[in-house]
């Protein structure tokens, strides 16, 4: 079996070729996909070739963590039907490039239990399932509410609209570029510096900034939380006093779990919270490099979507 994929040959090199698939066993599930959702944070680190080394990352790679398709083969110990919607958060099963990854291919075989059954109308809304479910992952990381969200990209608003769905107060989002100070539904979005001098028990930083962590600190009440939501590429530091005089915390929201996926498919489901007017951009596999320029370099460029229904 083989599958276009979307393929980082190394550093700043992308391209579409068809990949071997390794052979389902019996928990797997072989998906078609529909859409894949295009990572402006993580893929754009692997793309730039500064992402930090882990274990088993190499070039070339698939990425991709955000995909949406069609059980169309089912094992029998897979836990899932042909037909099923489903959502792929990754896949390892390429024969002759690591998967990291590695769910942007038109077809993936990958274990029945890794993947999220899901009955989404709008099918490619269920791409944006990883990022609600980090956003939530990060909502629940504070002691408190957070009443200031930093950064209105994709993953900020999941996070505001989240800390509303939970039950609390509309958060405050902080934006400093012009083009994502839209699309607020229910709270406001405003510059730092329109913002006066309100404190807050718990911020939440979505921006991936590292230049913010010491503007976040000074908005602290004392022993107040920054919550890191964001993937940082360099290096953190801070100013010691001023954390020092609040006796501040400084948490790192890292990876959902299942738990997250749930709460977030709950609230979807309950009509508490919604994934529309998220997804700005779409592509055909075909024009990926493209694509993902856009994706990471214009700030109009909310989501990008690979529609992987007429790949070849």
């Amino acid at each position: 079996m083989r599958s276009s994929a979307i393929v980082f040959e190394k550093p700043g090199i992308l391209a579409v070729r068809r990949l071997a698939l390794r052979a389902p066993e019996a928990s797997d599930v072989v998906v078609e996909s529909c859409f894949s959702g295009v990572s402006s944070g993580t893929e754009k680190l692997l793309y730039d070739g500064t992402m930090p080394a882990f274990p088993g990352m190499r070039y070339p790679l698939v990425p991709g963590y955000e995909t949406v398709g069609t059980v169309v083969e089912a094992g029998p110990d897979s836990g899932r039907s042909v037909g099923d919607q489903v959502f792929v958060p990754g896949a390892n099963c390429y024969e002759d490039a690591a998967g990291l990854f590695g769910a942007s291919a038109a077809r993936l075989v990958v274990p029945g239990a890794r993947t999220v059954k899901t009955q989404f109308e709008n099918a490619e809304e269920a791409a944006l399932l990883a990022l609600a479910a980090t956003a939530h992952h990060a909502v629940c990381r504070s002691a408190h509410p957070a009443t200031l969200v930093i950064g209105h990209g994709v993953l900020g608003r999941l996070i505001a609209r989240i800390v509303m769905a939970t039950g609390h107060s509309a958060p405050t989002v902080w934006e400093t570029r012009l083009a994502r100070r839209d699309g607020a539904t229910g709270y406001v979005v405003e510059t730092p510096e329109a913002a006066g001098d309100q404190r807050h028990d718990a911020i939440i930083d979505a921006s991936g900034d590292p230049s913010v962590v010491d503007k976040a600190i000074a908005r602290l009440n004392r022993r107040g939380e920054l919550v890191l939501a964001g993937f940082y590429g360099e290096r953190l530091d801070f100013a010691f006093p001023a954390a020092f005089m609040k006796e501040a915390s400084i948490a790192i929201s890292a990876e959902f779990t299942p738990a997250d996926v749930q709460a977030v498919l709950a609230l979807v489901d309950s009509g508490r919270l919604s994934l529309g007017g998220l997804i700005t951009h779409h592509s055909a596999p075909s024009n990926a490099a493209s694509a993902y320029r856009t994706a990471f370099n214009d700030p109009d460029c909310l989501k990008m979507i690979i529609d992987w229904r007429n790949a070849a």
